[in-house]
């Protein structure tokens, strides 16, 4: 049987691909703190399960293709209350911010066209950019820099006449840099004066640790045909289960021909939509909380890692990631070595291999993402698992 050229370029999620070994560690009687997956352990606002117990329509209908009015709404509410004002169909609801990606790549990318992404990166924007026919341009960044990426010079050097559009994590998966105003305004500039698309994927937006006001692309006005920003309640709202995102955009053509895909696909799941309208009423007590923790975790994090020797490590803005170089030769026999042949107390660790996060190759070999997403102890005791693990894998 014949399988496309496009689905054998796609690899499997780095964040997932050691789950075998890991049941395998669990059957033996290990326990493991999961520092590999975004999967927060903050509760999801009561909002969202008081809507769905509330729901009493006699029929679960398709919903529109475009979104129920009410998630727009709040929607639209939600990003006024940030002083930008977009109309209601310049927003288009999807199934996560994950579609919303996919669904954008797929109305802007041609066979052998590119997409500009600073690395490390998201891995699946490897998968979504591959099924396209199209390939990631990486623009290049190292550990000891701070994964710094928003250079007018490094980024137009990767810009030729097959680049479609460049792509900005802000706050950044898998690196929690966060890009300031004038950074924002100088990437905006560079994919105006090079007619390119310039894709904010902001799904951290609220998770800034320095005292700095929300950020979105979606602030340039003057670059309406431009900006594209993806948003989803997953994190925000502690809601990855709800599976919503958006597309926003003020490019009328880009939303009329991202229209034809939400059509194809008929409509998001209607109840995770009522949900996810429910949370945009939560208060901002609630994120101040939020950030608060994880603020904490991120700070023991960066400082359980600067005591290992060896290990290179910025402290991130933002989101709840971070990247490390470890002093180890490779991180994915590393990462395998903890699930088959560590353990203390009948503990381990996991964390997600570095390499799957770049595209360029022989990049990455050494680091690590680590998703700050435990309980103050459970962090702390991981952390110190990854110090032991270290330490007894260079003494092999």
């Amino acid at each position: 049987m014949k399988f496309s050229s496009k689905v054998q370029k796609c690899g499997l999620s780095p964040m997932r691909k050691f789950h075998p070994y890991a049941v395998a560690a669990k059957a033996a009687g290990k326990s493991i703190y999961h520092l590999n997956i975004g999967q927060p352990d903050i509760e999801t606002p009561p909002q969202l399960f008081e809507a769905v117990r509330g729901f009493q329509l006699p029929v679960l209908e398709y919903a529109p293709s475009p979104g129920i009015p009410e998630l727009i709404d709040a929607i639209q509410k939600y990003y006024d209350d940030l002083g930008m004002h977009f109309e209601k169909d310049e927003i288009l609801i999807t199934t996560g911010g994950s579609e919303a990606l996919q669904i954008v790549f797929n109305c802007i990318l041609d066979e052998g066209d590119e997409i500009l992404i600073p690395e490390p990166f998201y891995p699946n924007y490897n998968t979504m950019v591959s099924t396209c026919g199209a390939s990631i341009r990486p623009v290049p960044t190292c550990p000891e820099e701070g994964y710094h990426y928003a250079d007018r010079a490094r980024i137009e050097a990767g810009i030729n006449e097959r680049t479609r559009a460049i792509v900005c994590t802000n706050p950044g998966n898998p690196t929690g840099c966060v890009l300031t105003p004038e950074e924002m305004r100088m990437m905006v500039d560079i994919a105006r004066e090079h007619g390119l698309f310039i894709i904010g994927d902001e799904a951290y937006r609220e998770f800034v640790y320095a005292g700095e006001p929300l950020q979105s692309l979606g602030e340039f006005a003057d670059a309406a045909e431009n900006v594209v920003v993806i948003d989803t309640v997953s994190k925000r709202f502690s809601a990855c289960g709800a599976r919503i995102g958006c597309i926003i955009s003020r490019n009328r053509e880009l939303l009329s021909h991202a229209l034809k895909y939400c059509q194809a696909r008929l409509s998001v799941a209607t109840l995770d939509q009522v949900a996810a309208a429910a949370l945009y009423d939560v208060g901002p007590e609630y994120f101040a909380a939020v950030r608060e923790e994880y603020k904490r975790r991120r700070d023991t994090c960066v400082a359980k890692l600067k005591d290992i020797p060896g290990v290179v490590c910025a402290c991130p803005r933002g989101a709840f990631y971070l990247m490390a170089k470890l002093p180890v030769d490779d991180a994915d026999r590393f990462q395998q070595w903890l699930l088959t042949d560590f353990e203390d107390r009948r503990e381990t660790v996991m964390f997600a291999p570095g390499e799957s996060f770049y595209a360029t190759p022989g990049r990455g070999k050494d680091e690590i993402r680590i998703a700050y997403v435990l309980k103050q102890a459970d962090l702390e005791r991981a952390m110190d698992l990854l110090a032991l693990g270290i330490a007894a894998y260079n003494r092999r």
